[in-house]
């Protein structure tokens, strides 16, 4: 078997509180070796930490979609695919956020804002029903 580290050093080393450890192994997601009531981690299980920890920041996934992932190992790859398609989403609504934004700030009218041609010219108002 493999050596084992203590929950304290592997919550250290990979900058997690120990109380995320806890949750993760509550949640399923890893499993601790016991002795003497305290938590251990093998190598695997240290990956394990490794890869939630990097999914969980740089993939964006959340504990229930890393839940169903760890499940379903032979998954993996639908998953990525899949958050690929969402940062892809949010990439373009965030352009598109950023580019309007950009073009706000030339308007030249000082005031509310709901006074900027710029502005007034984009929005599309409800057609007045003649009386």
């Amino acid at each position: 078997m493999d050596a084992l580290t203590p929950v304290r050093e592997a919550a250290d080393h990979f900058g997690l509180a120990i109380s995320a450890l806890h949750y993760w192994e509550r949640r399923g997601l890893i499993t601790a070796f016991r002795r003497s009531g305290r938590r251990y981690y093998d190598d695997d299980q240290l990956y394990r930490i490794a890869l939630i920890k990097h999914w969980r920041q740089i993939g964006g996934l959340g504990l229930t979609k890393l839940t169903e992932l760890l499940a379903e190992e032979h998954r993996w790859r639908d998953v990525v695919v899949g958050q690929l398609a969402e940062i892809e989403q949010e990439r373009a609504r965030l352009d598109a956020a950023h580019d309007y934004l950009v073009e706000l700030l030339t308007c030249r009218r000082e005031g509310s804002l709901e006074d900027c041609p710029w502005f007034r010219d984009r929005v599309d108002l409800p057609v007045q029903a003649a009386s």
